[in-house]
């Protein structure tokens, strides 16, 4: 067995970023650029109104100017104003030619096509955006290695820009195994128990926009387990197994490693829940032997699985640390690291009831994980322990 410092430290060493590619703009929100984007032109192409008004040369301010049209958002015709004129114009349209200056509507005077200007406070420039003023052309715009948030899709979309090169999302296979496993809306047989950590897994992975899942029940044949894994190698980027890890005679997912070349990086964790995690690498492709107890599978989901995909996509952990005082005494045994369910509020945290590995029930009401160090038996009310926030 391995610590769970080392376990993560593994994982952390064998992932690599997945190759970067094109990505449409429209669903890359969520993704790290792999090279600058650069401006096509400038932005704003053109003096722009920022606010619907008049348009005309500042040094005209103190005349009455003659209003020769109207130009409006989107307005292809040009106008080419000269001394004591303006033009009626609405935000975001073209400043005319040979105008400098914007006066607000309501601080003008208009009656019979002619403009008084009603601003002392009126400077040149006013309510001018200038051409380039957003980014200018061949500027770089966003840097490599920035992540993509709705502001900087919209930034590069008000650009002109339609595709990114960046690192994609990851395909994920999903490998249930377990003959005792019925469909949710499905009557139980007799020994049946329902399968939920696909959905749930599935649920997680949305932390991550990752939609490319697939999702395959295999039943405890070796046989059958080592054609899915071999399929799943072939046509995803990362795979996660559920059940059979540990040493039972229907436990054959060990076997099923070794038959399709997957290199084993560790079997058995020093933790509780999840210690049977095993995880491996096939060439550039992460394996995870996940326990089938649904508290282990999601525990070692958001602790491992969580590092191989972040690092995968060149993003930060998914989990964040604090720490927070215990709002209660807990003993525990010598030698495993405890991830315990927990609720944490400001600095207290509060270990729920129902720790079992196959109750879910408490996991549904927890914000955090509390961390409890293999080699630390007692904790007294107040002690100062870690904390592994989930994501919402």
């Amino acid at each position: 067995m391995v610590s769970v410092d080392e376990a993560k430290a593994l994982v952390a060493s064998q992932v690599n970023l997945l190759n970067a590619s094109k990505q449409p703009l429209a669903t890359a929100a969520g993704l790290v650029l792999a090279e600058d984007v650069c401006a096509p032109c400038d932005i704003p192409a053109f003096p722009q109104s920022s606010m619907d008004g008049y348009a005309f040369r500042f040094a005209d301010r103190d005349t009455t100017l003659t209003l020769i049209g109207e130009q409006p958002a989107g307005g292809s015709r040009p106008f080419h104003l000269q001394a004591g004129q303006a033009v009626r114009i609405f935000t975001g349209a073209a400043v005319p030619i040979g105008a400098d200056t914007v006066l607000m509507q309501e601080k003008a005077i208009v009656e019979d096509r002619q403009l008084k200007v009603s601003d002392p406070s009126l400077s040149r420039g006013n309510n001018v955006r200038p051409q380039g003023s957003e980014v200018i052309a061949g500027a770089v715009a966003l840097q490599r290695g920035d992540r993509l948030t709705p502001a900087s899709i919209g930034f590069l979309a008000g650009i002109g820009i339609s595709q990114v090169k960046a690192y994609p999302r990851p395909r994920v296979a999903i490998l249930v195994t377990g003959d005792e496993l019925q469909t949710p809306g499905m009557p139980l047989a007799y020994g049946q128990v329902y399968e939920s950590n696909s959905l749930m897994l599935k649920g997680a992975l949305r932390h991550w926009q990752i939609e490319k899942i697939s999702i395959v029940q295999c039943p405890d044949d070796p046989q059958r387990l080592t054609d899915t894994l071999a399929e799943a190698i072939q046509s995803s980027d990362i795979i996660l197994m559920i059940g059979g890890v540990s040493v039972g005679e229907h436990d054959y997912t060990t076997q099923a490693f070794s038959c399709c070349g997957v290199q084993m990086v560790f079997h058995k964790v020093r933790q509780k829940p999840g210690k049977p995690l095993l995880f491996g690498m096939h060439d550039r492709k992460p394996v995870f032997g996940l326990p089938g107890n649904p508290a282990s599978v999601l525990t070692c989901f958001y602790e491992y699985v969580g590092i191989a995909i972040a690092r995968m996509m060149q993003l930060p952990p998914i989990l964040t640390t604090a720490t927070a005082l215990l709002e209660h005494a807990y003993r525990k045994p010598v030698g495993l690291t405890h991830f315990l369910k927990a609720s944490c509020q400001g600095n207290q945290v509060r270990l729920l009831q129902g720790q079992e590995s196959y109750r879910l029930q408490s996991f549904a009401h927890a914000n955090a994980l509390a961390l409890l160090p293999a080699a630390a038996t007692d904790f007294e009310p107040g002690c100062a322990i870690e904390v592994h926030f989930l994501p919402v």
